[in-house]
């Protein structure tokens, strides 16, 4: 399976690492909500060091709701008590000299142990909120933050996707802050299968992204999932941020 993987290479914009892969991980039933927002407002929350991505003009900021499952270093199997739990994330996209990728605003998961495990490899910021998930259902909880979220939907048929479908889904790096560094992860997965999610019902409540995303999206997704291949993180000290970016 993990060669396989490997084999769908071209869709991606540039080459995968040289190095061995470090972790296997699952994103399924995934659903996107996608806004265009203010480029001032997004500043906010991103670092200085971090070039905004734009699409026509216009950054955007999404929120992905999805089962993390089957987790793993190489060469150790799942454990499912750590290994798999429902995420739900805010991100946004940024770019370097030669890369695109996303950048989190927000990491939630439904297992306190898993937050802190993946938390303490990863250096991203997840934290713990209560989470319900059905199969076209999703609901989160987070009482220290205030932050609530109630989606109900259905899964229409598979959609031919267009430039902004690709441009949002097709990142295979990441990009995380911490106090001292800009850190650097590459991932790999075949291209997202996209499908049209219908909104039922969208009860969505973050008080520190209200002007971001705090009226109805400009676009919802669904999507079964991918398989994700990632690689271990890179550190870049902020002092010298710049610099590594221009050699890129």
């Amino acid at each position: 399976m993990i060669k396989k993987i490997l084999e769908q290479s071209a869709h991606r914009p540039w080459e995968m690492p040289k190095e061995r892969w470090k972790f296997y991980q699952e994103w399924n039933d995934a659903i996107f909500l996608h806004w265009e927002v203010d480029l001032d407002e997004l500043k906010r929350f991103v670092p200085q060091e971090l070039e905004i991505d734009l699409f026509e003009g216009k950054p955007w900021v999404s929120v992905v709701a999805f089962a993390m499952e089957e987790i793993r270093p190489r060469f150790l199997p799942a454990f499912a008590p750590v290994s798999n739990f429902f995420e739900i994330n805010i991100r946004t996209y940024v770019k370097t000299k030669s890369k695109t990728g996303v950048y989190f605003l927000s990491m939630e998961g439904g297992k306190d142990l898993s937050c802190k495990v993946a938390k303490l490899i990863s250096e991203l910021p997840y934290r713990y909120s209560s989470i319900q998930r059905e199969m076209e259902y999703y609901r989160s909880s987070n009482s220290e933050f205030g932050d609530k979220l109630d989606i109900k939907f259905k899964i229409g048929p598979t959609i031919q996707k267009t430039k902004i479908d690709l441009w949002l889904t097709e990142r295979y790096a990441l990009f995380q802050d911490s106090e001292k560094f800009i850190n650097e992860y590459e991932i790999h997965h075949a291209e997202w299968p996209i499908k049209e999610a219908i909104l039922e019902n969208l009860e969505l409540h973050y008080p520190r992204f209200e002007k971001l995303i705090g009226r109805k999206p400009d676009l919802v997704n669904y999507s079964e999932g991918v398989k994700v291949i990632a690689w271990g993180k890179k550190k870049v000290r902020k002092d010298d941020w710049d610099s590594f970016n221009q050699n890129l």
